[in-house]
């Protein structure tokens, strides 16, 4: 399987979300968030909600301190926020990768940033191999999303059908490396490989309907994470039922006719693949590069 760089389908681009390379300045549990602003509350405007892949599917509730688009006045009448930009300094200095010792120059920043604009897709890097559905969810712009996390900015409750069908999934348990035994879903092997249906307009609206039941079955167990949610053990008999529904109509949009196994799903899937890479140009071989922002 190839390292892609697009996708080889007509699918939105799939990034990763934040990279601060701080030293953990800038990130905070909800009780150093509350200490931090006891001292400074007019920092509370610069504090975003972030979503690790931890945080997203077991739950747990982080804060990021997000001073890249605070304006040089403000943020120098802001003396505990000083002393952050001051501590990522240093520890970007200190740094024996070159990279990062540049990264220094402009301490605000992030060395990879994506600073969502509406609402997108989130998709966790590595899931939990019991579950049959890896779960991929919507949130909101104002959260931000780390690094350990893949996002989907425009995305639809037709990219979410689709993501969050057995259909992808078996190709996901197909294709993806593994962390441990755990499944490490990647944009370059698993997402941009991925063929899509070729849908027309009614059975993209059957799609967002079903993604939509899903969204709904989730909203009614409310306390409960997506990890109580996707056990398999666990799963709520609602959850499932629109789960069901959601894999019949996204068989239908494939055409797929075959038996539901992961094998039969998988064989139909790589059978698109190739005639999908047959009329497309190879991309160039991906060149390794020397990690740049290791710290």
């Amino acid at each position: 399987m190839i390292n892609r760089r697009e996708p080889i389908c007509a699918a939105l681009h799939i990034g990763i979300g934040n990279k601060p390379i701080d030293g953990g300045h800038y990130l905070f549990t909800d009780d150093e968030k509350e200490v931090f602003l006891e001292i400074e509350p007019k920092a509370e405007k610069f504090f975003r909600r972030w979503l690790g892949a931890e945080e997203f599917i077991n739950g747990g509730s982080r804060w990021c301190l997000w001073l890249g688009d605070a304006k040089p006045r403000e943020l120098r009448a802001l003396p505990e926020c000083m002393k952050r930009v001051e501590a990522v300094r240093t520890y970007r200095l200190a740094s024996p990768s070159v990279p990062t010792q540049r990264l220094a120059e402009r301490p605000t920043r992030f060395h990879v940033e994506f600073v969502p604009k509406g609402p997108y897709l989130l998709v966790p890097g590595v899931s939990s191999e019991r579950r049959q559905f890896v779960p991929v969810g919507f949130a909101s712009p104002d959260v931000f999303a780390s690094n350990l996390v893949l996002t989907i900015p425009d995305a639809t409750l037709y990219d979410f059908a689709v993501l969050n069908s057995t259909m992808h999934n078996a190709w996901m348990r197909a294709v993806c490396g593994r962390l441990e035994s755990r499944y490490r879903y990647s944009a370059s092997i698993v997402y941009n490989n991925f063929p899509w249906p070729k849908s027309d307009r009614l059975q993209r609206v059957a799609l967002e309907a079903t993604g939509q039941e899903i969204l709904n079955a989730r909203e009614r167990f409310t306390g409960s994470t997506l990890a109580d949610l996707y056990d398999p053990l666990t799963m709520p008999p609602e959850l499932r039922r629109a789960h069901q529904a959601n894999d019949r109509a996204v068989d239908a949009t494939y055409g797929f006719k075959g038996d539901k196994s992961d094998a039969a799903r998988v064989a139909f899937l790589f059978e698109l693949y190739g005639k999908l890479t047959s009329l497309i140009q190879p991309e160039e071989p991906v060149k390794k590069r020397r990690p740049t922002a290791a710290p």
